[in-house]
């Protein structure tokens, strides 16, 4: 008796603790400062949906005035930070269409490319920056391309914004991760003997990323695909570039002759 008493005092308080967990907050009185601070109180506190759901109710019921244009922004940084970055784009392409002289218009153009720089955050994209260790360069370069321009949109029409340093160093980031994302197609290439195809990866490396990093690795590429050709003079000329801008370069002998045989080789 006393079992089915304390079994049908737990059946109505699960149900006493579903009714309070649905009970919602009536805001139908709400004016559009008392939306925007709540909204802003559940931003700072990491509830991201919660926010997102005041900011837009908030649009919805005073879709006109300094409150309604800010929720706009606002929702796109809670998307970001919630790392639905697909959303925090979209947010932020409506902004910028909607107020393109907005006082406020360079940091929807830093959210877009923060965004963008994100991409493929999230699970998948924590497991392959920090387990597996892949770099940016290795993955798809559509969404790098994406964050390069908007960072270079703002610094280049608002070079005073106070986002503008951080965009510059994302976006020299972005151009040394691109170039190396070419670097592993010219590998790859060189691992299927597609030297012709590893030439012109490597050219276009040089051509589109004079200044980064990964044009040491482009010439040597290059160098060694031509020897496999039996390009003789290319080889040698390139070899002599190679020496030229890189003299200490890893891909050199002791001697100063290129190394015989490339790292990649030992996966053939």
């Amino acid at each position: 008796m006393l079992r089915q008493f304390l079994a049908g005092w737990l059946v109505v308080l699960l149900a006493a603790c579903g009714i309070l967990s649905e009970k919602t907050v009536d805001n139908s009185q709400w004016s559009a400062s008392k939306f925007y601070i709540e909204a802003k109180n559940e931003l700072g506190e990491g509830n991201y949906s919660a926010a997102i759901k005041l900011f837009e109710a908030l649009e919805a019921r005073y879709p006109y005035g300094r409150f309604a244009q800010q929720a706009q922004l606002e929702i796109a940084y809670a998307y970001y930070k919630d790392q639905e970055q697909a959303s925090a784009i979209a947010a932020a392409d409506r902004f910028i269409q909607l107020y393109p002289h907005h006082h406020n218009i360079d940091y929807a153009y830093y959210i877009k490319g923060l965004a963008s720089f994100n991409d493929d955050q999230g699970i998948l994209g924590y497991i392959t920056t920090n387990i597996i260790r892949q770099d940016l360069s290795e993955r798809d370069a559509k969404a790098s391309r994406e964050s390069f321009e908007s960072f270079k949109t703002l610094v280049t029409r608002y070079p005073d914004s106070k986002y503008t340093p951080d965009a510059l160093q994302r976006m020299a980031y972005l151009v040394n991760a691109l170039a190396r994302g070419e670097i592993h197609v010219a590998r790859y290439y060189m691992k299927r003997k597609a030297y012709i195809a590893a030439i012109r990866r490597a050219q276009y490396i040089l051509e589109e990323y004079p200044q980064t990093p990964a044009t040491e690795e482009a010439l040597f590429i290059m160098a060694s695909a031509y020897e496999e050709l039996g390009m003789t003079d290319l080889r040698a000329d390139t070899e002599k570039v190679i020496k030229k801008n890189f003299p200490e370069s890893v891909y050199l002998t002791d001697s100063g002759s290129l190394v015989a045989k490339p790292w990649w080789k030992i996966w053939e």
